[in-house]
């Protein structure tokens, strides 16, 4: 990982320029900037001077500095001359999952039920590496669309490792104070304060839900009942009414038996006690199972399979976006915060079991 000077990344931005910002949060800006090499990287800065902003910068280099997997965006180095630290990550041009879901970029087109799975094996991959194959086990702790960026090539990058947790060897959870995104926080973790890899499960049960669904997971036009995606996926689910949220183009497109086993597995993953709820490994092998059944559907020549060529649905030309939320619980997005004129509480009432 390079150490950065200020100068650096000052020249690489122009100065923080305007133009060049790629995404803004609640904590700070990030930035697109070019090397001296002429690489692309996003240059995270903070706008607090705290020492809570302090430890989520660190706590992010450190953790960054320990991955590599593919679908984890690269940390390529830092500036420790500031009160901050600053963070250069590799630059992804696609903006986020969250975006292409709901349909809020610009002149795109809509995502194919192709790489709708790619990209979800992909994500649950990234986070299975993170549980059973780093160094040692990470828990993400703020999984959600916005917090997965997708490149060129519409690759899954997991992102924001502020809010991330070390699990100490010879443990399986750590106790800490609750923080996530309403919405993806695991109600177990909420009410007993006790964060697990199952945390995780959860949070990515909800981000599987608005694929299939193309629904947020917060919306109060729902009304109160249903305003919260994973208790309204699990009603819907035991009412047999499923057919009626799924997004149009993942029914078309998808198998009756591929939308069965992909929503048994969200429900698996909602799962109110976290035992009961299948690993990350466990789910990257049923999402990769359902990808090779896919590729050799007897409906779908090999030669028509060609996923590169396909990401999109009615999609134009590329645009160069970035988008990083900074800020665990950020509603930057539309997503209700701890801070948000709904309390917390109001609609942690809403995750609960169906009747």
């Amino acid at each position: 990982m390079k150490i950065f000077q200020v100068e650096e990344l000052e020249k690489a931005s122009d100065n923080y320029a305007e133009y060049n910002i790629l995404g803004r949060g609640g904590n700070g800006t990030v930035y697109k900037g070019i090397l001296p090499d002429k690489r692309v990287v996003a240059i995270k800065k903070s706008q607090r001077l705290d020492q809570e902003q302090r430890n989520q910068f660190i706590n992010e280099m450190v953790i960054l500095a320990q991955i590599n997997h593919p679908n984890v965006v690269q940390l390529l180095g830092c500036c420790l001359e500031t009160d901050v630290p600053m963070l250069a990550y590799e630059f992804v041009s696609n903006d986020t999952l969250h975006r292409h879901i709901h349909n809020i970029t610009s002149g795109k087109g809509r995502l194919s039920w192709d790489s709708r799975l790619r990209i979800a094996h992909e994500s649950a991959s990234a986070l299975a590496y993170l549980h059973t194959d780093a160094r040692t086990s990470i828990i993400h702790r703020d999984v959600k669309s916005t917090n997965i960026l997708l490149d060129q090539n519409y690759t899954a990058k997991i992102a924001d490792f502020g809010a991330s947790r070390f699990v100490p060897l010879g443990h399986d959870q750590v106790t800490t104070l609750v923080q996530g995104t309403i919405g993806y926080l695991d109600p177990e973790y909420f009410h007993k304060g006790q964060l697990t890899g199952k945390s995780d499960v959860y949070s990515f049960g909800v981000v599987l839900a608005e694929l299939l669904t193309g629904k947020k997971p917060i919306d109060q036009v729902r009304g109160s009942e249903d305003m919260n995606l994973a208790t309204y996926f699990l009603k819907v689910k035991k009412e047999n009414r499923l057919l009626e949220i799924l997004d149009h183009q993942v029914v078309k497109e998808a198998g009756d038996k591929q939308l069965k086993a992909a929503c048994d597995l969200v429900c698996r993953c909602l799962n109110q006690a976290g035992g009961n709820r299948p690993s990350m490994k466990e789910v990257a092998i049923e999402l990769d199972t359902l990808r090779k059944s896919r590729k050799h559907h007897p409906w779908i020549g090999e030669e028509n399979y060609v996923e590169s060529s396909s990401f999109m649905i009615e999609e134009s030309e590329e645009q160069d976006l970035y988008t990083i939320p900074l800020v665990a619980n950020s509603d930057t997005f539309g997503e209700y915060s701890s801070s948000s004129t709904m309390g917390m509480q109001e609609i942690m009432l809403h995750v609960q079991s169906p009747r």
